[in-house]
């Protein structure tokens, strides 16, 4: 068994990773860290995780970490996250970081979003960790960036038009809709039930630091620059996210020709599903799931391609992503440990 640790294992994705990782056949988490709960049992302060009785939330000790594990998991927030990272791989571990730290490439677009960063020495390692697009870097990779919730449904929403160059590169609308989780479980008056039940609401709009991210690889996948309008919305549900992608088309496709090529470029891909044309993707089909929802559907009428996809942003957009990863870094199958049905309704 591969020896795993979780850094930060008391957060929303913290939590999914434990709860993901439990019954993966050739993993274990032998430490889980968190700074509030430490010293207390997972299995009594989170009864669902029921299957973790012997393991009790350690205090953040990088050296007894180190000596636990083989693989790391950094669950932590942004700037926090990089120091962290630097001292594992500096101790031969692999890590999979679900912070913004090591996405960006340019250390000056990270500053001017994120803060000034202190391992910068680090970033020509980092891997980016969407396996549609990486899976082959991410095999050979010591350190893995994992993608934001919202680049990972815009890139791959896109990246079958932009491979084929069909699409404008300066005329791209990203509209997407994340439940409350994607804010974080620490208590915020934006996130509390009265202010977001039967609420619906844009935040951050044109101004989100998911942004340069998402440009940054449709940038790579489509060999020129690529600018996009992003708007992120809040909306009243735990967790999923839905993202709807408006393009306009340079050649005249039929959404028939539009849903063959999404299909052809996602073959074999297991957790990608694409979805007849005549399906939408819905949120509750990938509750839980490693899987994201594909959809197509072109206007003719205004040469418009429109694309959408549907995933639980704490598993495909994070933790289980994060798990995909390491599988592929150990060189086991990509599924494994992920073949979870949503729960439905």
């Amino acid at each position: 068994m591969t020896k795993v640790g979780i850094i930060g294992a008391t957060g929303y994705t913290g939590l999914e990773l434990l709860r993901c990782l439990l019954y993966h056949p050739k993993a274990e988490v032998t430490i889980a860290t968190s700074r509030q709960f430490a010293g207390q049992k997972v299995a009594v302060l989170f009864p669902f995780l029921k299957g973790y009785q012997d393991l009790t939330l350690s205090p953040l000790d990088l050296e007894t970490v180190a000596k636990q594990t083989e693989v790391v998991f950094t669950a932590l927030p942004h700037q926090v996250a990089m120091e962290v990272v630097s001292f594992f791989i500096k101790k031969g571990k692999k890590v999979i970081d679900l912070s913004a730290d090591f996405r960006l490439k340019d250390p000056g677009v990270y500053e001017t979003w994120y803060g000034p960063h202190k391992a910068k020495e680090l970033l020509p390692l980092a891997i980016y960790g969407l396996p549609e697009i990486y899976s082959e870097k991410i095999r050979g990779a010591t350190l893995v960036a994992n993608p934001g919730c919202y680049p990972t449904t815009a890139i791959l929403a896109l990246a079958p038009f932009l491979s084929k160059g069909v699409i404008e590169l300066n005329n791209i609308i990203i509209d997407a809709k994340s439940g409350v989780s994607g804010a974080g479980r620490g208590a915020k008056l934006a996130t509390h039930f009265c202010e977001v039940n039967e609420n619906m609401e844009a935040y951050k709009v044109c101004n989100h630091r998911h942004t340069p991210e998402i440009e940054q690889e449709l940038t790579q996948l489509a060999g020129k620059v690529v600018k996009v309008t992003f708007v992120p919305h809040l909306i009243p549900i735990s967790r999923g996210m839905f993202t709807t992608v408006y393009a306009r088309l340079i050649k005249t496709i039929t959404s028939e020709t539009a849903h063959r090529l999404m299909t052809d470029y996602y073959k074999n891909k297991p957790f990608i599903e694409v979805l007849p044309p005549e399906n939408v993707p819905k949120t509750i089909y990938v509750r839980g799931t490693n899987i994201c929802q594909l959809g197509v559907k072109v206007d003719k009428k205004s040469s418009t391609i429109v694309i959408m996809a549907a995933i639980d942003n704490l598993a495909k957009g994070a933790s289980t992503q994060a798990i995909q990863n390491m599988n592929l870094m150990l060189h086991f199958p990509e599924e494994m440990g992920l073949k979870t049905l949503p729960v439905f309704p």
